[in-house]
């Protein structure tokens, strides 16, 4: 079967300059475009999907009705695909969260996102849910699956395919604007193979 993550396209939080996590911040004109571009290049190169399993945030489930109307396919929402909970620090400037709750110089992946407060998902409570929405995905059983959801997450499920801990510095995959990476994956023989990874949709 084939699964391929793809990010949303560039949210208001992003022209706003604050913290996204489960701050619902809706797709601006360009990310927009952006989403439609992509949309564009899969219709045009005779690529098509079974189903889109998007997060319910409004930037992803909005990039992915763009995607699904382009491509004539039907969508799921699930909120396991949400982006990581990172407390109260959603929706916050970037120069007033490092003021208010200044991070640490080292966190361990059991630790929640703001040990100061004890609020937000630590880093395997991050990966038990990509995992869980990973397994929901491969259970369907489709031929080919478009999962639409957020940075932080997408980088959970590529850990749980390819096996890594969250512990720090591991690797970490630069999911930007519109990017996808197409993966599939033997049920029979549990190999997953990578098959593409994109640029960022102009």
């Amino acid at each position: 079967m084939q699964i391929t993550l793809m990010r949303h396209g560039r949210s208001r939080a992003d022209d706003e300059m604050v913290h996204e996590g489960r701050y619902d911040s809706p797709l601006t004109d360009f990310g927009r475009a952006q989403v439609r571009s992509r949309a564009e290049q899969w219709k045009q190169s005779g690529v098509t999907f079974d189903l889109i399993v998007a997060s319910t945030l409004v930037r992803a489930s909005e990039s992915a009705r763009i995607v699904g109307e382009s491509l004539d396919v039907p969508i799921e929402y699930d909120p396991d695909w949400m982006e990581r909970d990172n407390g109260p620090l959603a929706g916050l400037p970037f120069d007033v969260a490092k003021e208010r709750y200044p991070r640490p110089d080292f966190t361990n992946p059991f630790q929640p996102f703001v040990p100061s407060t004890g609020e937000g998902e630590s880093g395997w409570e991050l990966m038990s849910r990509g995992a869980r929405a990973l397994q929901s995905v491969v259970r369907k059983g489709r031929p080919s699956t478009l999962v639409v959801a957020h940075g932080g997450i997408l980088n959970a499920a590529m850990y749980c395919l390819l096996g890594v801990s969250p512990h720090p510095g591991v690797v970490r995959f630069a999911f930007g604007d519109a990017c996808f990476v197409r993966t599939s994956y033997d049920p029979e023989s549990d190999q997953w193979t990578i098959r593409e990874m994109s640029a960022q949709s102009d």
